[in-house]
């Protein structure tokens, strides 16, 4: 499970991380592995919206384990199977890059998710932000 002071650093991670690559602003929701917040954050001029779909790419990707990215691929293929998830979790699931487990000891701890900039660019932060903390993606 993961840790408030380590969630809290990946979030502050992912921001530092997106002001240095001039993205446009973000919020970053880090869930624990049950899909729970741990911590959320939004820069001033996000859209307060931004945590909410934040949140539905990290809670898909710890609900199914693998990348939002990995999800939006299987839209594509398999929309039928997504749109079942979809309303299965009541909404909570956003197939959209930006996305991605935590692992630590080849165990999902829990996830990281953005949204303010385009997906892949969003993923690429969390990845970099994760891995920053000694921690690892799926």
């Amino acid at each position: 499970m993961i840790k408030l002071e380590k969630a809290l650093s990946i979030a502050n991670d992912c921001i530092s991380i997106a002001r240095s690559q001039k993205a446009k602003p973000i919020a970053v929701v880090v869930l624990d592995k049950h899909g729970n917040t741990v911590v959320s954050l939004k820069e001033d001029d996000a859209s307060f919206f931004r945590i909410d779909v934040a949140k539905g790419k990290a809670w898909g990707c710890v609900a199914m384990g693998e990348s939002s990215r990995g999800l939006g691929e299987k839209a594509k293929n398999n929309p039928a199977f997504i749109n079942g998830l979809t309303v299965t979790s009541k909404g909570r699931i956003l197939p959209n890059p930006g996305a991605v487990p935590i692992i630590e000891n080849n165990q999902i701890i829990g996830s990281v998710g953005i949204s303010g900039d385009k997906g892949e660019n969003d993923e690429k932060i969390c990845i970099e932000s994760v891995k920053k903390n000694d921690l690892e993606t799926g």
